[in-house]
């Protein structure tokens, strides 16, 4: 007994700096924010340090312009998860068999995931310039448009855009993931189903889909979670515009921070925006549980 309480103190000395850690890095900033969004911190406000109850809460969501960005959040996190997950498993499946260079391609496929995202939103910014971008040359050099267009400057184009260079950069994370699955399988699984006549349609119906379920999963969970709160690649790209038609909940988070000093709103943006986050993954993980039931 005593043994087991001197092992108890020493695994607690051992913890206890990362406990320190995070508590003065995760949990203090946690409960002072939710202080945040209910009393009011503007330092703009007549009523600045009056208790404002869940007034803010009230405000965002019976305002307009919290779920006009809810929509343009889940529409670019929607279409950019969905296009990672099926774009990944497509090129693992072409990774996965033996051709020649394929081991060159598997290493390189990497490349764009390993690229910081200042880079990959300035280098996307670059080639979609509505003057000298590389997309507009191409696409006019194959006659496929008649004139040079602003991508980032039409409303109807500009998310797009993003969804395209969000997702060109993350698939290969995908990839990684579909492809280790992929080899997980026991080819002569594939072999007896060749034997008894099914075809690559049929196979991939029946072997592979299955096995790569929890692999989908995961990625869904992991891509929409991180897209959820995506913050950089707006602001390189696009700041929100044009016609705010790329603004998002977290950018607007970040507008009433820095931009108004609403601190109290972006306070309870960051919540609600936490909020969210977690009844999806809730729904996921649940999915995943009756998946493996």
């Amino acid at each position: 007994m005593r043994l087991r309480k001197e092992e108890e103190r020493y695994a607690l000395k051992l913890i206890s700096p990362s406990m320190i850690v995070v508590f003065g890095v995760i949990i203090v900033p946690i409960v002072t924010t939710f202080i945040y969004t209910l009393v009011n911190i503007d330092p703009l406000s007549a009523h600045k340090g009056e208790f404002a109850g869940l007034s803010f809460y009230i405000k965002a969501l019976t305002s307009k312009v919290f779920w006009e960005d809810l929509g343009r959040t889940l529409h670019f996190t929607i279409a950019s998860t969905a296009i990672e997950t099926v774009l990944g498993m497509l090129i693992a499946l072409l990774l996965n068999q033996k051709f020649p260079g394929v081991k060159f391609l598997r290493s390189i496929i990497i490349i764009p995931w390993a690229l910081p995202t200042v880079v990959n939103g300035s280098l996307w910014k670059l080639m979609l310039n509505g003057e000298y971008g590389v997309i507009n040359a191409l696409l006019v050099r194959f006659h496929l448009i008649s004139s040079y267009q602003s991508w980032l400057g039409n409303p109807k184009t500009a998310m797009w855009c993003i969804i395209l260079a969000d997702a060109w950069k993350m698939t290969p994370l995908a990839v990684i993931f579909f492809l280790a699955a992929l080899q997980g399988i026991d080819n002569t699984i594939y072999e007896a189903a060749k034997v008894d006549g099914a075809g690559a349609f049929r196979r991939f119906q029946a072997i592979t889909l299955p096995a790569l379920k929890p692999t989908i999963m995961v990625i869904v969970v992991m891509r929409t979670v991180e897209k959820f709160k995506a913050f950089d690649i707006f602001y390189l790209m696009t700041r929100g515009g044009p016609a705010n038609s790329t603004k998002t909940l977290m950018y607007d988070t970040y507008l009433q921070a820095f931009t108004n000093l609403n601190y109290s709103e972006a306070a309870t943006y960051a919540y609600l925006i936490a909020l969210v986050v977690a009844l999806m993954t809730l729904i996921y993980v649940k999915l995943m549980n009756r998946e493996e039931a």
